[in-house]
């Protein structure tokens, strides 16, 4: 008899783990921000055809396609649980269609100075996507 063979599967011991520590005020005010951010970015590129972030991983140092709405999952978990859970990456996922984080924020602040630009009283407010 297996492990295997039990009706129950096999016994990995206890799935309770100890929560992790609460997110400071600082955490939790970034983690919204970031919300924030990613809304404005989802915005401007998915109609481009971009289906969401590419995250550098450094537990197994590759490459994570995140699309919009598992980074915005992701980052309600951490709000909520102080840690996001491990998920399914895409099948075959091709790396054109993600971004980085850093050019994304690129990306808004490029349309974001275009905008500013051509607005009609001339007024320049000379702010990164990441001060809104």
């Amino acid at each position: 008899m297996s492990p295997f063979d039990d009706a129950f599967g096999p016994d990995f011991g206890s799935t309770d783990r100890p929560a992790p520590p609460p997110l400071t005020m600082e955490e939790r005010a970034g983690v919204l921000d970031d919300l924030a951010e990613l809304e404005v970015f989802r915005t401007l590129l998915e109609p481009t055809g971009i289906k969401g972030i590419v995250v550098d991983c450094p537990d197994c140092e590759e490459e994570h396609h995140v699309d919009w709405a598992l980074m915005q999952a992701n980052l309600r978990q951490l709000l909520e649980e102080g840690q996001t859970g491990r998920h399914e990456p895409p099948f075959e996922p091709n790396p054109d269609d993600y971004v980085s984080w850093d050019y994304a924020s690129g990306y808004a602040d490029g349309i974001a100075a275009l905008a500013e630009r051509d607005e009609p009283s001339g007024r320049r407010t000379g702010r990164h996507a990441r001060d809104d």
